[in-house]
């Protein structure tokens, strides 16, 4: 057999290879199947250019100059034959092939990775939290300002999203006379009532642990604490970033809801990285 049969048999056998593991990936994959394809389709895709680089590929000769042997008025002979038409375009053949095995093995290549889902990063930036969503306790029910006692504290979640990881938030009645919130958030604790993020930002740990006597929360983790009157700034401990604050009214059912999302992502600062290195919070 030629070499161009051996090379466009080898690549052949990679797209066929290639678009067989994109078929079965789709189809709902097989390890054991998907394996043996891409064994196949590599193994083709080098075999063929193992056989292209030692038997087509022209190698370079170096040559010297010879003093004329013939007579003077002699016709030189050729040395080299003209590459015929047939040749060339067995070349260009070949190379299509090539260009299409190598198309198809980075097809079947690709699909995995893009089943990986989105980028990490801008989900981030939101969790459960919504404009209108009822906040309610551990149990579903909807909470009233009546059923907090001033410096309670309860675990609480976007309704519909009870034990939601990102959602869950610290929900405190403090007088609100006592608070000292940050410009724009005077409107955001009706009656007293402020909401914290229980994710502690800096190791991602729950905050779950209330001092009524200064209004402090605490991590049990690496004891940062925040302070609850002053939009739960870090006050001791690693915690560099305040807690996000969640932005509550009450509707007209006399519920907490939340006006909408925490303005700033959850949790440690470098889970707010995107996938240009630039920090979100």
């Amino acid at each position: 057999m030629s070499a161009e049969r051996w090379i466009s048999v080898g690549l052949a056998l990679s797209i066929a290879a290639s678009i067989g593991l994109v078929v079965t990936y789709v189809l709902g994959g097989q390890p054991q199947v998907e394996g043996a394809l891409l064994a196949v389709a590599l193994g083709g895709l080098g075999a063929a250019l193992v056989v292209w680089a030692a038997r087509l590929v022209d190698a370079r000769t170096q040559t010297e100059a010879l003093h004329p042997t013939g007579s003077p008025g002699g016709t030189p002979a050729a040395t080299e034959e003209p590459v015929g038409a047939g040749e060339v375009t067995r070349r260009r053949f070949l190379l299509r092939l090539l260009a299409g095995a190598g198309a198809a093995l980075a097809a079947a290549l690709a699909i995995p990775v893009l089943s990986l889902g989105p980028r990490p990063g801008r989900e981030l930036f939101r969790t459960d939290w919504a404009g209108g969503a009822r906040v309610v306790d551990a149990d579903g029910r909807p909470l009233r300002v009546a059923d907090l006692a001033i410096d309670s504290v309860r675990t609480v979640f976007p309704e519909g999203r009870i034990g939601s990881p990102d959602g869950q938030t610290l929900l405190i009645r403090v007088r609100p006379a006592d608070l000292a919130l940050p410009d724009g958030r005077a409107g955001w604790a009706p009656e007293g009532c402020v909401a914290y993020s229980k994710v502690c930002t800096h190791a991602g740990c729950p905050v779950g642990l209330y001092r009524a006597a200064d209004h402090a929360l605490l991590c049990p983790c690496h004891q940062s604490t925040f302070d609850v009157l002053r939009g739960a700034v870090p006050t001791f401990g690693p915690a560099v970033r305040p807690l996000p604050q969640l932005p509550l009214e009450i509707d007209g059912d006399g519920y907490l809801v939340a006006t909408g999302d925490f303005p700033e992502p959850v949790g440690p600062p470098f889970w707010d990285m995107t996938h240009d290195g630039e920090a979100g919070g």
